[in-house]
């Protein structure tokens, strides 16, 4: 059976916890640099600015009536800003083609119909606003954001003709 002296040196390794202070220090401040080195490294390397240069996120409804056409086409598409982010006029753009590919649309929102687009001051696109253009029932139309700096594209709506 072990004295009591052996049994106090035993009691005292379990109370003993002086080491766990240090290391949890030192795991903690490795931790806290892994963090800020790659934080750096990301705005350093440029990855930072692709993470903000999103296309932004809108939903398009499209009324074609047949018939209403001037010539240029067999009826009149128009084209609403029904919810989401507001665009820059001059980032959004109509884009397509007719049936039989002799017509292509490729005019921004605000050279579509500039008497129709209902642009407010700031020239941007918000819920609401819409803009009209004459189409084929064959044609086929996008509405495409194009950021200013040609760094980012994205297709935000397509419309179908009914005989397309």
């Amino acid at each position: 059976m072990p004295d009591k002296a052996q049994l106090m040196k035993l009691k005292q390794l379990f109370d003993d916890d002086n080491a766990v202070s240090p290391v949890i220090g030192v795991i903690l401040m490795v931790a806290i640099t892994v963090i800020l080195a790659a934080v750096i490294a990301t705005f350093v390397l440029g990855l930072g600015d692709q993470v903000s240069n999103t296309a932004p996120q809108a939903t398009f409804s499209f009324d074609y009536e047949a018939g209403a056409g001037n010539g240029n086409g067999d009826g009149s598409l128009t084209v609403v800003h029904d919810g989401g982010d507001s665009i820059v006029a001059s980032e959004l753009f109509l884009r397509g083609s007719t049936a039989t590919g002799t017509n292509t649309y490729t005019g921004s929102w605000d050279q579509v119909n500039n008497s129709n687009s209902g642009l407010g001051q700031a020239g941007e696109v918000r819920a609401g606003t819409s803009v009209s253009t004459q189409v084929g029932s064959g044609d086929t139309v996008r509405i495409v954001y194009q950021s200013s700096d040609g760094g980012n594209s994205a297709t935000l709506g397509r419309w179908t003709g009914p005989n397309a």
